[in-house]
């Protein structure tokens, strides 16, 4: 921990949310809402403290000026939500959150930009959101314009950019102008891998000009590189503050007792909802479930799909995209399997159905494995995703056929190449 000043300092912050409740305006229509939904609350007997969610729970930590924290903890922990208050997007319900400094951050895509301006107007708004001068952002506009490489379009409204301009310019702008605290939520998944590692580069500089940086991502590789403190979050409440090798040695101990491998995990999912994965299966030979293979087997996942009912039940799963993106124990993406791919299938015009992925083996080293699964329109709709959906184990080989143990050291994916070797005639 360095012995700067404080930067932050979080007392007994609790935020509590009350389930289904909106704010509405006040027409007649938005009335009769509000009563049929009290109707329907007194109908159903369901208590007030039923209804409440309290997703930060008395939570308290110092962070000295310089500091790189990283968040961690499952899906709907509350790291999103503890950043949201250090932001003063939110306030929170109880206690308090002291922040010294100008506070940069990036928690959802193009968060604070205006749709029908353009990139150079929103990266304007934004500094002048922060209280910077025009000067200050000026001085910063063609370092940040060359970072997001969106320079033929700086001049064109953010409505008719794609998600990935979005996002390089979301993060650019955060990470450049000069604010004393740099919050990063974990929208660097939307980027693609090289863009992923530029950014984390970035990061990284920004942490060593002695700047404090809120960092949330499941990759645990990206969190031990960027951060040298982590807080773990469960359920609201602070789990466990400390070095970030030993918190994160927590967590994925935490994990292992809190996953049940081989089943299908449904929580932290998140899209429009209209069609969902039901269920997904690890597959041995004979077609039964397994929570484990060996390295040498095929990796063979049923994914059930379905629609749900509601206004669209008369949908059909037909022009979907599945997709499966196979992680290390630490969250680090690997291998990315989707059903258009050469020689997939399309999902058909019905209700419900099964879609079937083969990886033929070898497949990995043994270890631990998560899948993140998505069920949508690339780019353009999210139906269901869910992270962290499946967890599998790889076993060694049945049959070893290498001379040495497979290890990490290595490299994580295991392949059989073909090999040839020709004779070379020596020059005389």
């Amino acid at each position: 921990m360095t012995s700067g000043p404080l930067a932050v300092r979080a007392e007994h912050l609790g935020k509590r949310y009350r389930l289904g409740s909106r704010r509405h305006a006040g027409d007649a229509r938005d009335a009769l809402g509000r009563l049929a939904s009290r109707l329907l609350r007194r109908g159903a007997n369901v208590s007030a403290s039923n209804s409440l969610l309290w997703a930060l729970d008395d939570v308290s930590f110092e962070v000295r000026a310089g500091e790189t924290i990283g968040l961690i903890g499952r899906n709907g922990a509350g790291k999103s939500t503890l950043l949201k208050v250090l932001s003063e997007i939110t306030k929170p319900t109880t206690g308090f959150a002291d922040v010294t400094g100008r506070v940069g951050s990036l928690l959802e895509v193009g968060t604070g930009f205006h749709p029908d301006l353009t990139g150079r107007e929103n990266t304007f708004l934004n500094g002048a959101i922060l209280g910077m001068s025009k000067v200050e952002i000026r001085s910063k506009f063609d370092e940040i314009v060359a970072f997001a490489e969106i320079d033929r379009f700086i001049d064109t409204p953010v409505k008719y950019y794609s998600s990935g301009m979005y996002m390089r310019l979301a993060f650019a702008v955060a990470a450049h102008l000069d604010t004393e605290i740099l919050v990063v939520d974990e929208v660097l998944a939307v980027g693609d891998a090289q863009f992923q590692k530029k950014c984390l580069g970035k990061m990284d500089d920004v942490a060593r000009r002695g700047r404090t940086v809120f960092f949330v991502s499941h990759n645990m590789e990206a969190i031990q590189r960027l951060c040298t403190r982590a807080l773990l979050l469960d359920r609201g409440r602070l789990a466990a503050d400390g070095p970030v090798v030993q918190v994160v040695s927590e967590y994925r101990a935490f994990e292992r007792r809190a996953v049940d491998v081989g089943r299908f995990n449904a929580r932290g999912r998140s899209g429009t909802g209209w069609a969902r994965i039901r269920d997904i299966v690890l597959a041995d030979d004979a077609g039964a479930p397994v929570p484990a293979r060996h390295t040498e087997e095929d990796l063979v996942f049923d994914i059930h799909l379905e629609i749900e009912e509601g206004p669209r039940s008369g949908s059909s799963l037909r022009g979907l995209v599945v997709e499966l993106v196979i992680c290390s124990d630490q969250g680090q993406p690997l291998v990315s399997l989707m059903n258009v791919d050469d020689g997939g299938v399309e999902v058909p015009g019905v209700r419900a159905c099964r879609v079937t992925a083969r990886l033929e083996g070898p497949t990995f080293i043994p270890g631990r494995y998560r899948i993140n699964a998505f069920l949508g329109i690339p780019y353009l709709e999210h139906v269901d995703e869910v992270p962290d959906a499946f967890e599998f184990d790889i076993l060694p080989p049945a049959r070893p056929w290498r001379p040495y143990e497979l290890h990490i050291t290595r490299g994580l994916m295991c392949r059989k190449a073909t090999w040839t070797c020709d004779a070379e005639r020596k020059a005389v």
